[in-house]
């Protein structure tokens, strides 16, 4: 008969790929749920205002015009509603494929069914299939999958999400109209149960029968199914399970599925008394809380409460006297199992001749083990008992008083089972490996002995006292001839000749009395035993790993796992050497991923890789927080050295008196650092003691996983220093920016310092991990904040930046800002309003306009390049680029609404430009015209005003941020400053001499090199923001005159202030000459007078010889008021009025 999985069995071949797209798509719907936006929950108020209008529920179909209708009646709605099409269109749009294969899959078994009623596959029907192993298993697995997926579906994505996803995507795609859009049926299928995941939910009527029967399917081919879950053993596991109170254990897999089956046919569980009675009784006669897939669990006393027979039958099991017995009886199990593990686990216990000697006594403890795990882990999880249940609450508590649950002497058990289980299974493989070999070996051997006494017995070979004996000769070359036809490939003949080999030479000892010469008898003790070996060796078949395999099964731990996570890091902290034995753990939790991979693999589905990478990925991440706990711990101990080193040990000078060393000593505080080094290193060597591990299919390296752990402790710790470091109280008086800032340098400067002592006793490369790691968290925040002027957001799962294993934590906003950078730019925006402050240009010095003191100066930007770094200034770079296009953005917004709509301001514009005309001539009674234009248009300059002031003050502070950035560029990398300033002038000069001569080459559109060099340049602060192009635009009517008007407008509102001369001059009441130009080309870039001019309420007036003071109606102060000296920045001055180069450069002196 043709194989039912065979390729050309096309019957088999089409319900295997069904199966196999099953177990896919629920992995598919497990990855996605982790990834469901928030807004789709509309939790918090904040969404509920913003989005409430434009996401739907299932009551959007009953009038989709009038919802439509009021979007187009607002426009800012139009303008969320595209914003957020545009956003979250892809990520609804893999929803919904996921949604539509559900759909898809029953539509294709319900037709897989009906072609085997039909007859499409010959000689085949759905008995013919139920009687076939394979075909059985698969039928069964199909219904039980659709009923997994729709149960997994409403548990991870609550029925309103649903429905607003399916709505925002029948609005936002085109597929909707498509003629082969099952739209309809989707959403009949996925509306809303009723049904919630919460604690305390309570659960909807005929639930979750009605949701099963949404999509028609074949009464008679449920019933079949029943049928033959409840009376064959499927997967034939009973033979792994000879022990009848092992029987459930055995059945567990059938029992889920045909639990998840039952809901298909409700009748069964409401009335069939009988019926439920034999379900219970074979299935459930010593438990009641089961995992139904991946450690999915349900309790049956919950779920089965509506249906009467159901909850009659279960109801012998729940009897406090059965659940009494089960529990003694497993707390008894697990006693005497766990001393035997740890008996065999002794060194040196489990040798080769012993495992071979005692496989079975070795496998009954083995399922002793793993049945006690599973029932005691199960039944005393806490995600198996509500706790508003008080007969489940009741069941729990006796459970564990009478079992006498210790969860850490569970762990225990489970630990040492598993590296029980992980021991055998190496041996047990590396014996199959060479068991062909040492049979051969064996066989040679034990020939070779009998050849040898042959010779003996001939009298060619002298032995003392051995008289020629021809028969013996004979026997003993014959035996040799019947040892070497021994054939390995026939191991059933093989063993039982070998045993009457063993027999005859017991036999030819005992008749020949050839006792009395030892060496005789040693050569058949020897040959004996070479047969011994040869039995035992054939007796090692690959079926023992397969039972090693079925009773070692963890798949019901899947999540149950985590609750033990704190037990696994409190182990590991006291012994770091635990994470020996927590590997063979983690391999045999592992093992779960053959249950949905199985069948995907028989299919040779193109989705294997995918699935094993999600599962596998699952695993490894469940590693990683394991072993976190070494990294933090490490951490621990470093700020602890950290703190001695900075303020308990005193550094010892070069030069030291002999009689002062006992005080430079500290004996004390040395061996403290000394005994947490250590440690460090211990953990360090733990967690390199678990080897490579290959997890699924994704290989653990140690040395990576420590490294990676390292990172991700490092990124935490850092992200919230800069969180809670820079957060900024707006009316604190003066600012508390720098203190803020200097004391975040300290902080960032400890950990930096840290990562320098760490790194030798870890072998790490500190610095290039807190450089990667650093930029990476400030480019993030820098992502995230931008993300406020995006009209298509980068969400995490986009991002860059953001990573699984080593995330970037965020944290709740505590102001308008999202991130620590958008709350330190708008702090230094706020310092330096243009409002409340002056900026003097020669001085780089914001002051203020009533107190004239200085408020800030270039002073702050050194002081971020030294907390955050260059990855910090660039990012603020960055982000006021967003903010000065927003602004421009806004201004134009402005321009068109005030001045192109005001039909007034028109046609003043139009008289103006025919007054003026023609433009070459000058203008008669130019002082009229001008005064009534302005008077005219008055009501447009404040808010005109407003935008320029905003726009000038961000310029100002990007020109300071590049000039911090090229000096430190320069200062620090002078390689690399010299070399992007040689590469940006060739590549200008080429461009220029292309521009005079086409022929000469030009970067093409697919060259990068512009882009990237760009990118580098900016980093380094060799550009200029003022000539930056920030947006494009149309051409705007009147803006030449406008920006005329506006100028001649403010003109009057400036005025001179003399004592800017004594700002320039004189410092800290000290007469200083005027900064040297040399000095300000110690900053290249520094902004000049002269660049200036593009914003003249924030530099110096066109014509005018010394620069102004921005919008303000009369003088600063009087030149011979006292506090004309200005208010010093802690920079003494040195003998001759000269200040160090840099030092100078650096502080702007």
């Amino acid at each position: 008969m043709l194989d039912f999985l065979a390729e050309n069995n096309l019957c088999g071949q089409a319900i295997l790929r069904i199966v196999s797209c099953g177990n896919a798509i629920i992995a598919e719907l497990l990855r996605l749920s982790e990834f469901i936006p928030a807004v789709f929950r509309l939790k918090d108020r904040v969404d509920q205002q913003k989005y409430g209008d434009i996401i739907f529920d299932f009551s959007y179909f009953k009038g989709p015009e009038l919802w439509e209708s009021k979007l187009e009646a607002k426009p800012e709605l139009q303008d969320l509603d595209e914003e957020f099409r545009e956003n979250n269109i892809e990520i609804v749009t893999r929803f919904y494929l996921a949604f539509q294969s559900v759909h898809k899959y029953i539509v294709d078994l319900n037709r897989y069914l009906d072609d085997l009623n039909e007859g499409v596959y010959i000689q085949q029907t759905i008995e013919t299939v139920l009687l076939n192993e394979d075909g059985k298993q698969l039928l069964c697995e199909a219904l039980y999958l659709y009923g997994v997926m729709l149960l997994v579906i409403d548990q991870k994505i609550e029925g309103e999400v649903r429905e607003r996803m399916l709505v925002s995507y029948y609005r936002y795609s085109a597929a909707r109209s498509s003629a082969d859009s099952n739209m309809d049926d989707i959403c009949k299928l996925l509306r809303s149960t009723g049904y919630s995941s919460q604690p305390g939910a309570r659960r909807p009527p005929n639930y979750p029968e009605s949701y099963f029967q949404r999509v028609p399917i074949s009464e008679s081919f449920i019933s079949m199914v029943i049928g033959r879950l409840r009376s064959d053993d499927i997967y034939n596991q009973v033979s792994a399970y000879p022990l009848p109170e092992h029987r459930s254990t055995a059945l567990a897999t059938q029992a889920a599925m045909l639990y998840v089956i039952l809901y298909f046919d409700p009748s069964i569980l409401h009335t069939h008394q009988a019926k439920m009675r034999e379900i219970v009784d074979k299935y459930f006669p010593d438990n009641w809380v089961i995992s139904i897939y991946m450690g999915i669990t349900v309790n049956l006393a919950e779920a089965w409460e509506p249906y009467k027979a159901a909850k009659t039958a279960l109801n012998n099991t729940l009897d406090l006297s059965n659940v009494k017995e089960q529990a003694s009886r497993y707390a008894t199990v697990s006693e005497r199992v766990h001393a035997q593990v740890q008996q065999f686990l002794k060194e040196g216990y489990l040798r080769e001749e012993m495992v071979l000697d005692t496989i079975p006594r070795l496998l009954n403890c083995l399922r002793d083990c793993n049945v006690a795990i599973r029932w005691l882990m199960l039944h005393t999880a806490d995600s198996a008992c509500d706790p508003n249940n008080k007969r489940l609450r009741q069941i729990k508590d006796q459970i564990l008083t009478d079992s006498r649950y210790n969860p850490k002497i569970l762990f225990q058990l489970l630990l040492d089972t598993a590296q029980f289980e992980f021991i055998l299974k190496e041996m047990f493989k590396q014996m199959l490996a060479e068991k062909q070999a040492k049979w051969e070996h064996y066989k040679k051997e034990g020939s070779e002995r009998m050849t040898e006494l042959a010779d003996v017995f001939s009298g060619v070979k002298p032995l003392t006292r051995v008289e020629k004996n021809e028969n013996l000769q004979a026997w003993f070359r014959e035996i040799s001839k019947q040892i070497l036809s021994l054939n390995y490939d026939d191991s059933t003949a093989a063993g039982r000749k070998t045993v009457q080999l063993i027999q005859a030479l017991e036999e030819v000892q005992e008749f020949h009395q050839l006792e009395s010469n030892l060496q005789v008898c040693q050569f058949l003790a020897d040959t004996r035993k070479f047969l011994h070996q040869m039995i035992r060796t054939i007796n090692i078949k690959e079926e023992v790993l397969i039972t090693m395999q079925i009773i070692g099964d963890l798949s019901f731990a899947w999540q149950l796992i985590d609750s033990f996570t704190s037990i696994m890091q409190e182990s590991i902290r006291v012994n770091p050497s635990m994470v020996t034995k927590l590997r063979a753990t983690f391999l045999k939790l592992a093992s779960a991923l053959d249950l949905p991979l199985l069948r995907i693999n028989q299919a040779n589905s193109p989705d294997l890789l995918s699935v094993s990478q999600y599962y596998s990925g699952e695993l490894v991440s469940y590693v990683r927080k394991v072993l976190q706990i070494i990294p933090e711990s490490m951490f621990t101990s470093l700020l602890k050295i950290i703190k001695l080193q900075t303020h308990d040990i005193i550094e010892v000078p070069t030069r030291l008196d002999k009689d002062k060393l006992r005080d430079y000593a500290q004996l004390g505080p040395r061996y403290e650092v000394a005994k947490l080094t250590h440690a460090i290193s211990i953990f360090t060597e733990g967690i390199l003691m678990m080897k490579t591990t290959l997890v699924g299919i994704i290989k653990v390296d140690p040395k990576q996983l420590l490294e990676d752990g390292i990172r991700k402790e490092l990124v935490k710790r850092v992200a919230f220093a800069l969180h809670k470091g820079l957060i900024f109280n707006p009316r604190a008086k003066p600012s508390e920016l720098m203190p803020k800032l200097k004391e975040l340098g300290a902080t960032m400067d400890g950990f930096h310092r840290s990562f320098e002592y760490i790194q030798d006793y870890v072998n790490i490369y500190g610095l290039k991990i807190w450089q990667e790691e650093v930029s990476r968290i400030i480019n993030y925040n820098v992502e995230q904040e931008c993300n406020n002027f995006l009209r298509t957001k980068i969400q995490d799962w986009q991002s860059m930046y953001q990573s699984t294993h080593i995330p970037i934590p965020k944290f709740v906003p505590v102001d308008e800002s999202v991130t620590f950078i958008g709350r330190l730019c708008r702090e230094i925006l706020r310092i330096t309003d243009p409002k409340m402050t002056c900026h003097v240009d020669q001085l780089n010095t914001w002051y203020d306009m009533k107190t004239h003191q200085e408020v800030t100066s270039s002073r702050l930007f050194s002081e971020i390049q030294t907390t955050l770094g260059t990855f910090g200034l660039n990012g603020l770079d960055r982000l006021l680029c967003f903010m000065i296009v927003k602004e421009l953005q806004n201004f134009l917004s402005m321009f068109q609404k005030i001045i192109l709509r005001d039909r007034t301001v028109q046609d003043t514009l139009k008289t103006l430009m025919n007054a003026v005309s023609p433009l070459k001539s000058i203008v008669a009674n130019s002082n009229k015209i001008y005064l009534s234009a302005i008077a005219k248009t008055q009501k447009i300059w404040t808010a005109y005003l407003d935008a320029i002031m905003k726009v000038g003050q961000m310029q100002i502070l990007r020109q300071q941020i590049a000039n911090e950035l090229h000096y430190s560029c320069r200062f620090d990398s002078k390689h690399l400053a010299a070399a992007l300033e040689n590469l940006n002038k060739a590549l200008l000069a080429d461009i220029e001499a292309h521009y005079q001569d086409p022929s000469l080459p030009y970067p093409k559109e697919d060259n990068t090199l512009l882009y990237e060099i760009t990118a580098y340049l900016e980093a380094a602060g060799i550009h200029n923001p003022l000539n930056k192009i920030y947006i494009t635009t149309k051409r705007l009517p009147y803006f030449p005159v406008v920006n005329f008007l506006f100028l001649i407008a403010q003109l009057p509102k400036l005025q001179y202030s003399k004592n800017l001369e004594n700002h320039a001059g004189r410092r800290n009441g000290l007469p200083q000459a005027r900064r040297p130009r040399r000095l300000a080309a110690a900053r290249p870039g520094a902004a000049h007078p002269a660049e200036a001019v593009s914003l003249p309420l924030h530099g110096a007036v066109p014509g005018a010889d010394r620069p102004v003071h921005p919008l303000h109606s009369g003088a600063m102060h009087k030149p011979e008021d006292p506090r004309d000296a200005c208010r010093g920045r802690g920079c003494p001055a040195l003998p001759g009025g000269l200040r160090p180069l840099h030092k100078a450069a650096q502080t702007g002196c």
